[in-house]
C-alpha cells in the first residue's frame, strides 16, 4: 500500500498544512511509502527557495516518477475512455494500485478516472 499525491497534496505540505504533514508522517512510519510523479510537481513548483523549502523537504522522501511515453500512452487511453483531458490527473491514477490512498484537492476529477481504471483505492481530498 502507497500514498499517492495529487497537486494539492503538494500544495498542502507547502503551506504547512498540519493535517496533510500528520497524514504523510504517518504514512512514513506506517511503512507506506509516498508517490507522484513529475507532471504534479510541475503544477507545484514555482520559483524554488526560501518560499517552497517546506515542499523541497517533502520531495526528498517522495518517490517521484516519470511521466514517460509508457504512462503518457495508457493515461491518453483512459482519458479517451472517461472523455476526460487532464493527463496530470490521468497518470497520477495510473501510478495507484487497489488498497492505495490517493490525497487531492480534485475528487470530482480523480474519483471516476479511478473507477475507469478499475482502482479500488481511497481517496482524501484536501
Amino acid at each position: 500500500m502507497k500514498l499517492v499525491l495529487d497537486t494539492g497534496a503538494l500544495i498542502a505540505l507547502e503551506r504547512d498544512d498540519r493535517r496533510m504533514w500528520r497524514l504523510f508522517g504517518h504514512a512514513s512510519k506506517s511503512g507506506m511509502s509516498a508517490v507522484t510523479h513529475g507532471g504534479v510537481v510541475g503544477q507545484a513548483w514555482r520559483r524554488g527557495g526560501p518560499r517552497q523549502a517546506l515542499l523541497a523537504r517533502a520531495l526528498r522522501s517522495i518517490d517521484v516518477r516519470p511521466l514517460d511515453e509508457a504512462l503518457g500512452r495508457e493515461a491518453g487511453q483512459l482519458l479517451a475512455e472517461t472523455r476526460r483531458s487532464d493527463v496530470i490527473d490521468a497518470a497520477i491514477v495510473l501510478l495507484t494500485q487497489d488498497e492505495d490512498v490517493l490525497v487531492t484537492s480534485d475528487p470530482e476529477d480523480l474519483g471516476p478516472l479511478a473507477e475507469a481504471a478499475g482502482r479500488t483505492i481511497e481517496i482524501i481530498v484536501f
